[in-house]
This record gives structure tokens, sequence and C-alpha cells, in this order.
């Protein structure tokens, strides 16, 4: 089963990415912007994702994606990690999670 070590080891395996604390748990950045946290009991994760793109992905997939109400208004979207098939389906989300917010260029490496 996957765990937060998973997400943590996948978001730093990725260019220039890095880890920093915030709200009171691991964040991850790649040229100062975050692409993902690991919120409250590390049994989910937030990763960007247009809020157009949102809707369908929750639709299509409601116990694996979710929002919370505070984060409704946001681009960010939950993922529950004893939800995902393996770790290839966790390297996808978080790769294209850190490809919105990282340089063109950068992204290209990734």
């Amino acid at each position: 089963m996957l765990d937060a070590d998973d997400v943590r080891r996948i978001a730093l395996s990725l260019p220039q990415a890095v880890e920093k604390e915030r709200w009171g748990h691991p964040t991850f950045d790649v040229a100062g912007r975050m692409f993902l946290t690991l919120p409250d009991d590390q049994t989910s994760f937030a990763v960007r994702c247009p809020r157009l793109e949102r809707a369908e992905l929750i639709a299509a997939e409601p116990d694996k994606f979710w929002v919370p109400k505070h984060e409704a208004l946001s681009s960010w979207v939950r993922a529950r990690l004893t939800a995902l098939e393996d770790a290839g389906e966790l390297h996808d989300i978080v790769l294209d999670s850190w490809r919105q917010v990282a340089p063109e260029t950068l992204a290209a490496e990734g």
C-alpha cells in the first residue's frame, strides 16, 4: 500500500523539487511554486488541478479524488492514497501537478 513516504520520494525525485513545511505539514515546491501538499493525517495528498477539469475528475473517480469545502474555490484536488492503483499512478498524478508550475524549460526535463 502506498503511503506518505512514497509521495515524498516521488515528489523529491522531480527536477529542482524541494520540501518545505507550511501549515504544520510537508509541502513541495518547484521554482518557488507549490505543487503538492501532504495535509493532516497523510492518508491523502493535494495536487494542482485546473478547476474546470477537477469536477470531471471527481465525478469519474469519487472514491479516489475529492475536495474539502475550504478548498472549493482553489485549483487543488486531493487524492486518497488507498485508492491509487500503484506507484506508477501516483507518479503520474504528482508529475502532472509539478508540470503545472515548473518553468517551461524545466518541465521539459520532468
